[in-house]
């Protein structure tokens, strides 16, 4: 079943931005996805291989189970030509080919053969994107950081700016996404996502502590896609 976030996560979220840029000149962005990607070419893939297989597999049935096949097919009396087989290997594959492609067409199963590599690829590809989009370079000091999560995959990334980036380990993420991943899991993204918030806002306030001058230039409000 696919988590959605309630009006109070949005609640809870957007104040647990508020909270963690009181303490820091870092800009935090929350934008959460049902998915990152459609997968459709996962599930072409799988389709071309189970089409592969059949003439592997027919490699090894037994000479007498085909002839019993054909006899039944084609009649006893009947001549195998090279076309006939040629027709009756092209209709076998196009069948096995149209079987797995649609039933592939099902999202949740689609996604249960994905490959997990394949699904943070894309998510974090998906990240850049909306960083690159939203956060990358809108800030003066350049201190925005993107906080991720794709639903449907269970993933989530963070994307800092340069200042941020030049200040601070990737590992040093690790905390905030490991306590996202746990909430999601148990369903609860809303109260994770305001967990990770919080983590990234000690990290930012350690680095770049609260000024004087500073000012809100990205919205704190959770964006759902």
């Amino acid at each position: 079943m696919m988590l959605r976030l309630s009006e109070a996560d949005h609640v809870l979220v957007t104040a647990a931005v508020t909270e963690a840029e009181r303490k820091s000149d870092g800009e935090i962005v929350t934008i959460v996805a049902d998915r990152s990607d459609a997968y459709h070419d996962v599930g072409l893939h799988y389709a071309v291989l189970a089409m592969l297989l059949v003439p592997a597999m027919l490699a090894f049935v037994p000479q007498a189970l085909i002839d019993w096949a054909m006899g039944q097919m084609l009649g006893w009396n009947a001549m195998l030509t090279r076309g006939t087989l040629m027709a009756l290997l092209f209709i076998k594959l196009t069948a096995v080919f149209l079987i797995v492609r649609y039933a592939l067409a099902y999202m949740p199963l689609r996604l249960a053969l994905t490959p997990g590599a394949t699904k943070a690829r894309r998510v974090r590809r998906r990240a850049v994107q909306y960083f690159k989009v939203g956060a990358e370079r809108r800030t003066v000091g350049r201190t925005g950081v993107l906080l991720y999560l794709s639903l449907a995959e269970h993933r989530a990334e963070i994307v800092a700016d340069q200042a941020i980036h030049s200040k601070v380990a990737p590992e040093t993420w690790g905390d905030a996404m490991a306590v996202l991943i746990a909430a999601v899991k148990a369903g609860q993204p809303g109260e994770g996502m305001a967990k990770a918030v919080a983590m990234i806002g000690d990290v930012l306030a350690e680095h770049f502590p609260k000024s004087g001058t500073d000012r809100n230039e990205l919205p704190d409000r959770l964006v759902e896609l």
